[in-house]
């Protein structure tokens, strides 16, 4: 039975391109390690050598080669795709009646393995794992948790307003809380305390209270010296470090925005940048490969490392425009998903003009 040779160069495109993505990963990965090895050096020489392999390393080298995604498709793709140029073999493909659509669809099959694979990762599988790395570096690298809070004041429910002046996480104790309650914008109701403390989830305890219950002229007083109840709000709601929105995963970071919305917290802006980017990565693996087989199918004069070096420029330019487009969502000049989307948006005009360019060549 004769076989397909459109599906056996389909196939030995996906083998090239994965292939060498992979092997990309490997290579920068192995750079990565040297250079992280010698930055923490000493940390790594105090903390036990289980963790720093199991916590720490398993923990790292998935994140690191996740967040660097868009740079191992586009350099895996300038890099095989010159090669297969400088060596004629997409001249024998072309040459045999298939159009450069048809030479694009293997590409666009690669980058969806990619692409799927980016985003189950970055929404399912590393917050889980980033949870053990940060606890890692909290410990033995740089602690950068966030274990006290003053002046806190979030809406807990509504027409409810909490207030604490000051909280220790250490101790899971808070000092001078209050929680007024509203109806009709009148105030109805105001418990006081003068600490309160965490338990479990929603569950506080108050201690030497005073309950004020505002009816109309009159007032009611009830106080106490001690008081379990339900508030909903917990640490986690205000004592906000900077890394904690890579622990959460894509459905758990959406909750979280949307409940710390509705409570009026306005310090969300890192949580909202990691759940569109997220996205917008998966995105740009699409993107990217089109640019970078539009830029290496054809032989171009000084060969594959031209290919490569512009490749570079543009896969680099992408990251660094991605981290500044990030700082005008948080200093609020545009929304976190325009922030995100902009490169993506830019980087595909710039897909649609090399591969137009690239397919009337």
């Amino acid at each position: 039975m004769k076989r397909n040779p459109i599906k056996i160069l389909d196939r030995y495109i996906i083998g090239k391109f994965l292939g060498t993505y992979v092997f990309a990963i490997i290579l920068i990965l192995a750079i990565t390690v040297m250079f992280d090895i010698n930055e923490k050096l000493d940390p790594f020489l105090r903390a036990p050598l289980k963790a720093t392999l199991f916590d720490y390393f398993l923990n790292f080298l998935p994140y690191f080669a996740n967040q660097f995604s868009p740079l191992f498709t586009f350099i895996a793709v300038i890099f095989f795709t010159s090669k297969l140029a400088d060596n004629s073999e997409i001249i024998a493909m072309l040459s045999t009646g298939m159009s450069y659509r048809r030479f694009t669809r293997p590409y666009m099959i690669s980058a969806a393995v990619i692409a799927i694979a980016t985003y189950l990762l970055a929404a399912y599988v590393i917050p889980p794992a980033n949870i053990k790395r940060i606890e890692y570096t909290n410990t033995y690298v740089k602690n950068k948790r966030v274990d006290y809070g003053a002046n806190i004041m979030m809406q807990v429910g509504e027409g409810e307003i909490a207030y604490i002046s000051r909280y220790d996480n250490t101790t899971r104790t808070g000092y001078k809380f209050s929680l007024e309650s509203f109806k009709n914008k009148k105030l109805v109701s105001r418990l006081s305390a003068q600490t309160i403390a965490y338990d479990t989830l929603h569950k506080w305890q108050v201690r030497d209270y005073m309950i004020r219950d505002f009816k109309g002229t009159r007032e009611e007083i009830r106080r106490g010296n001690k008081l379990d109840t339900i508030i909903p709000m917990e640490p986690q709601d205000f004592l906000i470090a900077k890394n904690d929105h890579e622990k959460m995963t894509t459905p758990q970071l959406n909750e979280y925005i949307n409940r710390q919305r509705a409570k009026g917290v306005a310090n969300i802006k890192s949580f909202e940048i990691e759940y569109h980017r997220r996205f917008a990565m998966t995105a740009a693996a699409f993107i990217l490969t089109i640019i970078g087989m539009s830029l290496s199918s054809r032989k171009v004069k000084g060969g594959m490392g031209v290919n490569i070096g512009i490749g570079l420029v543009l896969s680099f330019s992408y990251i660094l425009f991605m981290t500044v487009t990030s700082t005008f969502a948080v200093s609020g000049l545009t929304s976190p998903i325009v922030a995100m989307w902009i490169p993506n948006m830019l980087y595909l005009i710039i897909a649609v003009v090399l591969y137009k360019r690239a397919s009337q060549g």
